[in-house]
């Protein structure tokens, strides 16, 4: 019995032994390492104008104002797309009469847009009707388009109905843009 402990136990030093070298790395002057990425579509939108106000230069004469943005995008090699689009997330006042996206008083009533943004991206074909049940186009993307590192500039040009049966007072709506880029 104490052979076959000492036999044991002189197999496991030398396992030790021999498993040594495996457990502790080797030290030297050098080492490297292999780093790598993958580089993915990506989109950002930075809304520069939060408040838009919309003035009229003459009596009845639409309202319009400018909403400027910035965005910085990476669409994949090959078939990759990207877009920009807007919706009225949140409407004028609607329970007063007043201007509407949603329930416009008279046919001709929009909160209309035009676009217009920096290559890569293209701008929408304008005017546009604004709308609550959908976003709407502002910039589209093709294939393996970047943007300054910086980000590159957008703008939309609202035109808003000036309907003499809007009762006076002051109204806003929210607009949500959103980016996407694959």
């Amino acid at each position: 019995m104490k052979n076959m402990f000492r036999s044991f136990a002189m197999l496991a030093v030398a396992s030790l032994i021999l498993l040594a070298p495996v457990a502790q790395a080797q030290f030297a002057a050098t080492g490297t390492t292999t780093v790598s990425v993958t580089v993915a579509a990506e989109a950002a939108i930075r809304i520069d104008t939060p408040n838009t106000v919309l003035t009229n230069g003459a009596p009845f004469s639409d309202y319009t104002g400018t909403t400027n943005y910035t965005y910085k995008i990476r669409t994949s090699t090959g078939t990759g797309t990207g877009t920009v689009t807007l919706q009225v997330t949140s409407d004028f006042n609607p329970g007063v009469v007043g201007p509407s996206v949603a329930s416009p008083l008279t046919a001709g009533d929009v909160l209309a847009y035009t676009c217009t943004v920096a290559a890569p991206g293209s701008a929408c074909a304008g005017p546009l009707n604004s709308s609550t049940a959908a976003a709407t186009a502002v910039a589209s993307f093709g294939a393996n388009a970047r943007s300054a590192a910086a980000g590159n500039a957008g703008s939309v040009d609202w035109t808003l109905t000036n309907d003499p049966l809007y009762a006076t007072g002051s109204y806003s709506a929210t607009v949500t843009f959103s980016i996407s880029a694959l």
